[in-house]
């Protein structure tokens, strides 16, 4: 089997009892499975839930908490117990283990995306297996969303994986609700998420966790979109992470293009904050979108924002105001509007090389 960089997300249904609290039977089974990967060869990254249910009940909580402050404090706790119970599991099959703890603007930050990106590397290169999981104890609007799906499609996105395995309760996806509907089908396959398979997924999924299809599907969109495939399976399926990697699993498979999006493209589609804005005329809209071709001074018809060389800014076509993408400006707006003034038409605005059009 070729060796891989798999990226395994597990969801705090897959880690938990009936009562919330953190199951070691349902743990080892987990890291059992990922410690065979790495004996295989693959370079395994695990993004797990399970901060909270494992602390609630040291802090005298008779049941997962409800109010943010109180689910903060135990993730605060529970965060050192999860990595106590992954590393004793881990130790045993003889492979090093690390916590990462992010939120969402280490990736929105290039320094500290690119940082992130070799000290993965270094873990990844040196056989131990990264344990990543959101900050919860400040990151509120995460916490109380519980978006470990997006911060695994982002890991996964950003470390070129070549699988990104979402375990959760159930077996995939299906048309409908399978335990409401009865004639609802599983779906093996799918081509693309669209905008209408979004709305048509649900809400929250089990009462122990805080995720749902609706957040798995925005997380398979995302990877998908830089070249990661995704694979939705049950954690209640013998075996069902090695499966995944083997094809025998059964669970919903998410085709990714087959080229795999660039690290500086990522960081740029889906995290770095635009600057200002370029509109753009028919000629200019035509040559980004159709003919893949640089973008020139003399296609811009009017600025915004106080951007400075090197800054991401976000281009428009006039009239419309069509978004077309986002890409790097090789100048300030004053140099820019100089460039304009005086014609000098041979220069590059943005080089194609630093673009990701909307349709990429």
């Amino acid at each position: 089997m070729e060796k891989q960089t798999i990226v395994v997300k597990v969801g705090t249904s897959s880690l938990t009892k009936e009562d919330g609290s953190l199951s070691q039977e349902q743990v080892t089974g987990i890291t059992t499975q990922l410690a065979e990967l790495c004996h295989m060869g693959h370079r395994v990254i695990l993004v797990s839930s399970g901060a909270v249910a494992a602390g609630f009940g040291r802090l005298g909580f008779h049941k997962r908490p409800t109010r943010i402050a109180d689910k903060q404090a135990a993730a605060a706790v529970g965060q050192g117990l999860l990595m106590e119970e992954y590393t004793r599991e881990f130790q045993r099959a003889q492979i090093p283990c690390a916590q990462i703890l992010l939120n969402r603007s280490d990736f929105e930050d290039r320094r500290r995306y690119k940082n992130i990106f070799s000290s993965i590397s270094v873990l990844l290169n040196r056989g131990a297996v990264p344990i990543i999981n959101e900050n919860d104890t400040i990151a509120i609007e995460e916490l109380k969303l519980g978006d470990n799906d997006t911060l695994s499609a982002q890991v996964a996105a950003m470390m070129h994986a070549d699988l990104l395995i979402l375990l959760t309760d159930i077996d995939g996806l299906y048309t409908a609700n399978p335990t409401k509907d009865e004639n609802a089908r599983h779906i093996d396959v799918v081509e693309k998420v669209t905008d209408d398979l979004l709305k048509a997924a649900g809400g929250a999924g089990s009462s122990n966790g805080t995720g749902g299809m609706r957040t798995k599907l925005t997380a398979a969109r995302l990877a998908t979109k830089a070249g990661v495939p995704v694979f939705i399976c049950s954690s209640r399926e013998e075996r069902s992470i090695l499966g995944a990697v083997a094809g025998t699993a059964q669970g919903t498979y998410f085709k990714a293009p087959v080229h795999n999006m660039k690290t500086r493209l990522q960081w740029m589609a889906f995290y770095a904050q635009s600057m200002g804005n370029l509109y753009v005329d028919e000629g200019a809209a035509d040559a980004l979108q159709k003919y893949e071709k640089s973008l020139l001074p003399r296609g811009i018809a009017a600025m915004e924002g106080d951007f400075q060389k090197g800054d991401v800014v976000s281009v428009f076509r006039r009239g419309s105001h069509e978004y077309l993408g986002k890409g790097i400006v090789n100048y300030s707006r004053q140099e820019l509007q100089t460039i304009i003034c005086e014609k000098k038409n041979q220069t590059e605005a943005i080089n194609r090389d630093n673009w990701i059009g909307e349709k990429n």
